[in-house]
């Protein structure tokens, strides 16, 4: 190393460290931020530490992999749903975890939205319960594990268009663990309604190659009924999707939290956070390729917001942020020599 190399001034671990992740199916952006800050920790970690990054599902079951002591980092999206896996609140059916803490969140910018078909007879998701046996509904299975399934079925249970009873009169449900193959089915006429995210990939500008399409509402009683989670709306702009003509309220589903036990080492969570702070450009720029309001990481990553989180932080990690306030990234992602 040399003398005027800045990783002489770093945090690093004083002892061998076996961290372990837990993140997406493998593919996703999950994995992709795990394996960022394996590296990242890893070059300031001494020998012999080992780093493992075990496939996920972001919902209930990176909570239940913490609680069990399977993996010490856990990430879930969207950041909204981690009030609910704290607190035990909401529709989640899952006990309060007070013992559950943050890292921070890596920011991005998602939707829930429901299209449909233009030639049903739905201005929004409550006219869903009239025409139920019409329809073929792509969206996530409500397994008490998935949480675009969790927040579609609550949806439409708040808007009065409840699943069961749909199924009743007549609807189907077309379901899936990940948004493309529900997208695909949707703009291939194999569903005519989708309730997704991931709303910022090209696969959604595909789904009205073939027919018209609207884009309902989700409806007061939806907005207030989640707001009251602390979960909360936001906007799609007119024109972001093809065929919208106007601009869309509905369910933010956006940001990855990073989770750990409360008594996760001190030492790690200072470092894991430091890490997210000061070599954040070498995640940024995987994505920077990609216009900014269509990236499925957000850029730049601003670390006021990143340690704005519905889970208390760590205290280790607010002493990271802290020391670290007003100080900007420290490399971007060159290999040191």
């Amino acid at each position: 190393m040399s003398s005027t190399d800045t990783r002489s001034v770093e945090p690093r671990l004083s002892s061998p460290v076996d961290l372990r992740f837990k993140a997406d199916w493998g593919q996703a952006n999950l994995t992709r931020i795990s394996g960022w800050l394996a590296q990242e920790i890893g070059d300031r970690s001494p020998m012999g530490s080992t780093f493992s990054i075990h496939a996920g599902r972001a919902g209930i079951d990176a909570i239940e992999a913490l609680r069990d002591g399977k993996v010490d980092i856990a990430l879930v999206t969207p950041a909204a749903s981690g009030r609910l896996l704290y607190d035990g609140s909401g529709p989640a059916g899952h006990p309060a975890a007070p013992w559950l803490r943050s890292l921070g969140k890596i920011t991005h910018r998602d939707r829930l939205v429901v299209a449909v078909d233009a030639s049903l007879d739905a201005e929004n998701v409550a006219d869903l319960s009239a025409i139920a046996d019409q329809l073929v509904i792509a969206t996530s299975a409500d397994d008490g594990v998935n949480a675009i399934g969790l927040a579609a079925h609550y949806g439409l249970k708040l808007a009065g268009a409840d699943a069961q009873q749909l199924r009743r009169d007549g609807a189907r449900f077309l379901y899936d663990e990940r948004p493309f193959p529900l997208v695909h089915a949707f703009a291939t006429g194999s569903a005519n309604v989708i309730i997704q995210e991931a709303v910022m990939m090209p696969a959604w500008q595909h789904i009205a190659d073939r027919r018209p399409v609207r884009y309902l509402e989700w409806g007061d009683a939806v907005i207030d009924g989640f707001a009251a989670l602390g979960w909360p709306s936001a906007v799609i702009e007119k024109g972001y999707l093809p065929g919208q003509d106007r601009d869309l309220l509905t369910l933010d589903f956006a940001d990855f939290l990073l989770l750990c036990r409360e008594d996760l080492d001190d030492e790690v969570v200072y470092l894991a956070t430091w890490c997210m702070v000061k070599t954040r450009l070498a995640l940024e720029g995987q994505y920077r390729h990609i216009p900014a309001d269509h990236t499925p990481v957000g850029y730049p990553q601003d670390p006021t917001e990143m340690q704005n989180t519905p889970v208390p932080l760590h205290e280790s990690a607010q002493r990271a942020y802290r020391d670290l306030d007003g100080e900007g990234p420290l490399t971007d992602g060159l290999i040191w020599t």
